[in-house]
């Protein structure tokens, strides 16, 4: 669901009947808490779990530090990282205020996918000093999750770590909705009998959610795909673009389209709404026959649904209350623990693409106009895009651990 940042959140749209007093009741004391693997009810083993026994450990580590792997639970444990500068629809809120959505984060990755992880806020915005922090605190988590960081910093800031780390780094901002809306995407082409390749694509929005998906789709063999930001569609000939936005115009419009919306519009086959303007109904007669249109600002999407379903064969929104949710949370759980399982170095395009095609390949005969995604809370999901995304570490050669594949096979199995 996109934030001001251009981006797809995992919080849902807020239902009508939701009280101030529940909400407030459900954060009280905050939502997460940690809890130990074994009873420390005796003496022996309280020895046991720290002095003297954990000095043995501690020991073994220091000779050959691959144990920490297997005797810590940094292998399992992702950094959730936010300097609080552009949280869902709230914007520029600050570390302190951004901790409620970084721990609801924390608690999707345990429920989705049983892994730990961590909230980390940090009380600056200076990309400098953001890697050298996180870098400073690697060996304490297996995989770094930013989180509502705001463009361009976030481009730069997840590049440098990617560089400077050995384990998984991924912007969710990003790639998680980049990752679903393609997922979307295929589903929908699907239910139209279309070639995905074939597409005129629109994307409304050069944050980073619109930057990524544009990444990840020219990737997935999109050739005539057209961004635009606040000032129109972004071209070679504009002299007033920011680095992240002139690599957009190498990478899209090879059409040569100048103007706006309603001449990017015109005999479009897709529109993907990643920002917060609106799209008026007049220029979605323009489009091509029977359309697909993704209207992912929440809560207020760029179309209302029944005002696209006049034109479009198939809705998308970033709410839960209209069918086809783009929800992050179907993506990122799925991902970190695939790659987390097989000990992946990075996140590699591939891995991104491959869960993407996980989830659209998980429906089979499930896909309809009305459900081209799976549900948030279909339990198939995470162990489906886990085995893929460990399957194709393993192939790109970044799987340290490739023998763990084993073990979200036998889940997705199960």
């Amino acid at each position: 669901m996109p934030t001001q940042n251009g981006s797809a959140g995992s919080a849902p749209a807020t239902p009508a009947d939701l009280t101030r007093e529940e909400v407030f009741d459900g954060h009280l004391g905050g939502k997460l808490s940690v809890e130990t693997t074994a009873p420390l009810d005796t003496q022996r083993a309280l020895s046991v779990a720290y002095t003297p026994g954990v000095a043995q450990v501690s020991s073994a580590i220091a000779e050959d530090d691959r144990l920490a792997d297997t005797y810590t639970w940094t292998n399992r444990l992702v950094a959730v990282v936010s300097d609080g500068s552009a949280v869902l629809g709230l914007g520029d809120i600050g570390p302190r205020a951004s901790l409620p959505v970084m721990e609801g984060k924390s608690a999707l990755f345990k429920a989705f996918s049983g892994l730990n992880s961590i909230p980390i806020v940090l009380d600056t915005q200076d990309p400098d000093e953001i890697v050298e922090t996180v870098v400073r605190m690697r060996l304490s988590f297996g995989a770094v999750n930013l989180e509502d960081i705001s463009a361009p910093r976030c481009f730069e800031i997840e590049r440098r770590l990617i560089e400077a780390l050995d384990c998984p780094v991924m912007h969710d901002d990003q790639h998680g909705t980049a990752i679903v809306v393609l997922a979307a995407l295929m589903g929908a082409a699907r239910v139209r009998d279309r070639d995905l390749t074939g597409l005129r694509v629109v994307v409304s929005g050069a944050g980073a959610a619109g930057v990524a998906c544009a990444k990840i789709m020219r990737a997935a063999g999109i050739e005539d795909l057209t961004v635009l930001d606040s000032k129109g569609i972004i071209s070679a000939d504009r002299t007033d673009l920011n680095d992240s936005k002139r690599e957009l115009a190498e990478l899209t419009n090879a059409a040569g389209r100048t103007g706006g919306l309603a001449e990017a519009m015109a005999g479009a086959d897709v529109y993907i709404g990643l920002s917060t303007g609106t799209v008026p109904e007049e220029i979605l007669g323009t489009m091509a026959p029977s359309p697909v249109i993704f209207a992912l600002s929440n809560p207020n999407p760029e179309v209302h649904p029944t005002v696209a379903h006049k034109y479009a064969s198939v809705v998308a929104t970033g709410r839960s209350d209209f069918p086809n949710q783009i929800n992050n949370v179907l993506a990122f759980p799925g991902i970190f623990r695939g790659a987390l399982d097989v000990g992946a170095t990075r996140i590699t395009e591939a891995m991104k693409l491959a869960a993407a095609e996980a989830l659209v390949d998980l429906l089979g005969d499930e896909l309809a106009p009305d459900h081209i995604v799976p549900s948030a809370l279909d339990p198939r999901v995470a162990p489906a895009v886990a085995d893929a995304v460990a399957r194709t570490a393993v192939t790109e050669g970044v799987a340290t651990r490739p023998e763990g594949r084993a073990a979200v096979a036998a889940e997705t199995a199960g």
